[in-house]
């Protein structure tokens, strides 16, 4: 194989990261030609809602890491995102189609569409399914049915579904800049950062990816290799600069220097010695501005308390509250907060780490960079499997083809 060209997109509320990369089928790893991060517009909590701003942020960030490597971007994989994104359970039931009970690839995809073809609202599209197990003649807990003998095939899976509306404004963004790209290139922004974060090991004895961005945060669930829950929650570390600003009667640039050189919750361990008495107050000359540190902590704790009290609602609703012996990897760049991991550790009480994407020539270790990196090896190895676009008569493919037609004479 030989080495491939691609492009990520990590379309955020407040940033539009770019990043081109190569892979090396010989060493199986990649490498970061250009990176770019632009100030985002046009998107709000994560969704484009207006798609004539989102534009010319994209093709700036476009332009810019072509620019940087020489060369036109062609393939890409970009992210969706936001709180009209979640996953609900699912099954399917087919006869084996064979003569000879043997289980084939066209009866799996058979019970994967029947699967899909759950009731859901007409403005509601199916992303992706994720089977977690499939029953052959009631024997569970079988991960892959391919050659199996039986009557009956059962599949236990997780649909991702997105609200219609946010999917068309993210196609009619990306095509209006005439980007390749297809169904299979269009990641959840919580899966792309689980793909650059998280390890086999974790996948299967039980873990929760955390991805605090600016207005949201992603989390995904695995558990034995798979995924069983994806949730956004709609709070991210642009409300903690918002709370910021209302607390101490300020704009929202102080607000986020103040956050950034200040903020810190209350319980993580300083190293201040006998300069802490000295730091208990906070100084902004230039704008006239002192507060104390504790009234600092009290109001990031506020909100950093409601993001994950959501966070740990939706491990209880999968029965894993405390029950996940990887724990919880947190990363995206709301992550960097001092004090989080310790936060994160007592409120779930779940062993934590933070996590950015690692040994990627060209790519810092940057947990703001997570999703980015994700995408591209997401791409990267759908390319290896050959993935294409699949022919089917409903779901996301056919979407695509629906709303395409608006734009044909």
């Amino acid at each position: 194989m030989k080495s491939t060209i691609l492009t990520a997109l990590d379309i955020g509320t407040n940033s539009i990261k770019a990043l081109i990369g190569r892979s090396n089928p010989k060493k199986e790893n990649f490498e970061i030609l250009a990176m770019a991060q632009v100030s985002s517009s046009g998107v709000k909590k994560g969704e484009v809602i207006k798609v004539k701003k989102v534009i010319p942020v994209i093709q700036s960030s476009i332009a810019e890491i072509q620019k940087k490597s020489g060369l036109r971007v062609k393939k890409t994989i970009f992210n969706i995102n936001g709180n009209h994104l979640s996953a609900v359970s699912s099954q399917g039931l087919v006869s084996v189609s064979r003569a000879d009970q043997k289980i084939s690839e066209e009866d799996i995809d058979r019970v994967l569409h029947q699967a899909e073809a759950m009731n859901l609202p007409s403005n509601k599209e199916i992303l992706d399914i994720f089977p977690k197990e499939f029953i052959v003649d009631g024997e569970e807990g079988i991960k892959e049915p391919l050659g199996l003998h039986g009557l009956r095939l059962e599949v236990r899976a997780l649909l991702i579904h997105v609200f219609s509306p946010v999917l068309e404004n993210l196609i009619q963004a990306i095509d209006s800049i005439g980007l390749q790209f297809d169904s299979n290139n269009i990641v959840p922004s919580p899966l792309a950062s689980a793909k650059a974060c998280l390890n086999f090991e974790q996948k299967e004895l039980g873990v929760a990816l955390v991805d605090i961005g600016a207005e949201t945060t992603g989390l995904a669930v695995f558990e034995e290799g798979d995924l069983i829950h994806c949730h956004i929650i709609p709070l991210g570390s642009a409300n903690i600069t918002n709370d910021i600003a209302i607390g101490l009667r300020t704009e929202i640039e102080t607000a986020e220097r103040i956050k950034r050189e200040f903020g810190s919750l209350s319980f993580s361990k300083r190293k201040e010695g006998r300069h802490k008495k000295a730091k208990e107050k906070i100084e902004i000359p230039e704008k006239s501005l002192v507060c104390s540190r504790k009234i600092l902590e009290n109001i990031i704790e506020s909100r950093v308390s409601e993001i994950f009290s959501q966070i740990q609602k939706e491990l209880k609703k999968i029965s894993k509250q405390e029950l996940l012996p990887a724990g919880i990897v947190l990363t995206g760049g709301g992550s960097l907060l001092p004090g989080i991991e310790e936060y994160a550790k007592r409120v779930l009480k779940l062993p934590c780490r933070l996590a950015a994407p690692k040994n990627i020539p060209g790519l810092p270790e940057d947990p703001s960079f997570s999703t980015a990196a994700g995408l591209l090896m997401e791409g990267w190895d759908m390319e290896k499997e050959g993935i294409k676009l699949r022919s089917a008569s409903g779901g996301f493919g056919e979407m695509i083809r629906r709303f395409f037609k608006i734009f044909l004479p």
